[in-house]
């Protein structure tokens, strides 16, 4: 790994320990490969080198085998060490030079980019952010900015340090950090759910004494905060399902409290988007410069579709049907729903933004969720998804092509200011 400058912000030491990177980790430990025996080869090399390259991909691993915490602390003690890292070293002679920001904390905390430019020969340099970072600080030489930061209560602060550091460029970004906001829960439904088109759960955020005083007002209250029974529940911040939950009376409502040892709930009125063949089937797609890309559809017999998981593998038939929904996509659900995609594009602002969606039966698009940090990737098998490879080509070749006609229009913008002086 070649070092790079970072002037105030720190500089970039040498060092021996060659890292395999997020996206090969991820790889790695889908496949089933030792990240035990990784781990333990990190922890030793750290013992007796000062490396935060190793630190921080030893943070990584701990993530993966679900030390979240130890996870967590490794990651700090990379980042008090050094706070930028060059994470893809091109080979070319004049690289795409993109600058990420991210936060600190785990996987879920700053968009996942590292899978969408795993195959790119851009020069890539992370810098973390917080609110300690010198504002003044010099930036890594960049031809766009990528904000990594997504929507939870713990990046406010990054965010608008980010925001900061962004009047010292002329750069372009993808996406503004006063923008990343409309993306939480509730705020979206703010946003998004009076539009044509679009059906979304009336979403509000709620304390947990709210809840406790709404469970012990008298009897024929059936609604909190105007969301009515049955209602799905969960803690702000989760994400994956964690804390997930359908309640449809006050006394499940008063169990899953129980239950929980959170402060503060999201509560949404629930939707039924079942098919006529009593499936549920989920989409995850992504707007990248408004314009929609497929990342898989789940399909199961519960309203909580996750994926992968055991029923697709285990029914070929809707590995079928998940193919020809992606090869048939663009002309056939992205074109039914082009107005309200384009809606959410124009309403977000954002250049790259992730939807967890369904449809109803009337025909209109069900959004269950937007967000920055959606996980997108390629690592399912080729063997039982043998589809999936080349549609998440298209889908990673789309993201990087938005960065390179960025960095196309700020080196034109740039040489343009240079004639004109």
């Amino acid at each position: 790994m070649r070092p790079a400058e970072m002037g105030d912000a720190q500089t970039v030491q040498e060092t021996s320990y060659q890292p395999l990177g997020l996206s090969a980790l991820l790889r790695l430990a889908s496949n089933g490969g030792d990240l035990t025996q990784l781990g333990a080869t990190l922890i030793e090399y750290s013992r007796t080198h000062d490396d935060p390259q190793a630190l921080l991909e030893l943070a990584w691993v701990l993530e993966l085998k679900f030390e979240r915490a130890s996870a967590l602390a490794v990651q700090k003690l990379a980042i008090s060490m050094q706070r930028q890292y060059r994470i893809h070293q091109a080979v070319s002679h004049d690289p795409v030079k993109l600058l990420v920001f991210k936060a600190a904390g785990d996987l879920m905390t700053n968009t996942p980019f590292e899978c969408l430019v795993a195959y790119t020969g851009f020069q890539i340099d992370v810098l973390f952010v917080d609110e300690a970072l010198d504002a003044d600080c010099r930036l890594p030489e960049h031809d766009v900015i990528l904000v990594g930061p997504c929507a939870l209560d713990g990046n406010r602060a990054a965010l608008a340090r980010i925001a900061e550091l962004l009047k010292k460029t002329d750069a372009p970004v993808i996406n503004r950090p006063d923008r990343i906001p409309c993306t939480t829960r509730d705020a979206a439904w703010n946003l998004l759910g009076a539009e044509a088109g679009i059906h979304m759960a009336n979403t509000v955020r709620v304390e947990r004494a709210v809840l406790v005083a709404r469970i012990n007002e008298p009897e024929g209250v059936n609604d909190v905060a105007g969301v009515h029974f049955p209602m799905i529940i969960r803690p702000v911040g989760s994400h994956a399902g964690q804390g997930l939950a359908r309640v449809q009376t006050m006394d499940e409502l008063a169990q899953y409290l129980r239950e929980s040892d959170r402060d503060e709930f999201y509560v949404a009125s629930y939707i039924d988007y079942r098919s006529a063949d009593g499936l549920f089937r989920k989409y995850r797609i992504a707007l990248i410069d408004g314009v929609p890309y497929v990342s898989h559809m789940g399909i199961s017999v519960h309203w909580m579709v996750h994926y992968p998981y055991e029923e697709m593998l285990a029914h070929a038939q809707r590995r079928e049907e998940e193919a020809r929904f992606m090869a048939t996509f663009d002309a056939d659900f992205a074109h039914r729903h082009r107005n309200a995609l384009a809606t959410v594009a124009k309403s977000t602002g954002l250049d790259y933004v992730g939807l967890d969606c369904a449809e109803t039966p009337d025909g209109r698009l069900v959004i269950f969720e937007i967000a920055t940090a959606m996980v997108v990737h390629d690592m399912d098998d080729p063997t039982a998804f043998p589809y999936k490879p080349a549609r998440m080509k298209r889908f990673f070749d789309a993201f990087c092509a938005m960065v390179e006609r960025k960095a196309k229009m700020n080196r034109e913008h740039d040489d343009d200011t240079q004639e004109r002086v």
